[in-house]
Formats: structure tokens, sequence, C-alpha cells
């Protein structure tokens, strides 16, 4: 199972960077030129400045909070396959399994998560892909 999940981890890895290169590097590159130029007007106060480099930072902060949810959503739907693997096993077992029964179905509990982990890898890249055009778009 330890192979499994490192397969998610290295897709989730590659989404998380592909998103930052292609995306929200640019955003903070933006961010960051906004913000210097609020810094620029010298006759402005401090609370003024701060509220315009507030301002240049919106875009990044939920940028960022919609990847976190939706790599969260990503991460809630490969655990609750992984629990209704472990759901269907306890159902097969019987009131008093043998050590046979539990290594039986300890080798199904895990041919079970295993295959959740691929279906979930093999969704990456439409979830990039929808989540780089939501970025594009800052539909977020």
């Amino acid at each position: 199972m330890d192979g499994a999940q490192a397969r998610v981890e290295e897709a989730i890895s590659k989404m998380v960077n592909s998103l930052d290169t292609e995306c929200l590097r640019k955003m903070q590159v933006d961010m960051y030129q906004c913000s210097a130029k609020c810094c620029q007007d010298s006759k402005a106060s401090l609370e003024d400045v701060q509220r315009c480099i507030d301002n240049c930072s919106k875009d990044v902060n939920k940028a960022q909070a919609y990847l976190q949810n939706e790599i969260e959503i990503f991460q809630n739907r490969l655990q609750r396959c992984a629990m209704s693997c472990q759901d269907k096993i306890r159902d097969e077992l019987p009131a008093k399994p043998s050590d046979r029964d539990v290594e039986k179905t300890r080798h199904t509990l895990e041919k079970c998560v295993i295959q959740c982990a691929d279906k979930h890898v093999e969704l990456v890249p439409a979830l990039t892909k929808k989540m780089l055009e939501t970025l594009k778009n800052r539909n977020f």
C-alpha cells in the first residue's frame, strides 16, 4: 500500500507544481508589483498603504484558498474510497475470524485500497486542467 500512497502523493505534488508554474507565480508577480506601487506613494498614510497592499493580495489569497479546498476535497474522496474498502472487508469477515480469514481479507483490503489510489491518480490530470482553467479565469 505504501507504493499506492507514494503514487498519490507524487501525482498531487506534480499537480501543485504545475498550477504554481502555470498560474500562481504570475499572480504572485502581479501581487508584488502592485504592492511595490502601494509603497511608492509617499503621500499615502500607513493605513492607506496597508489597505492597498491587502487589495493587491486578494486574488492570490483567494486562489490559494481555492487550491487548498480542491486538494482537500480530492483527499477526502480518496479517504472515503479507502473507508468503503474497510467497510466491505468488515462485512465479509465472520463473527470469529480465523487467522486465515484475517490474512485473506487483509490482502483483499490492500488490493481494494490500491485500486482506489490508482483510480484517483487517474483523476489528477482532469482535476489539474479544471483548476488551471478556474485560476486563469479567476473564477475562484
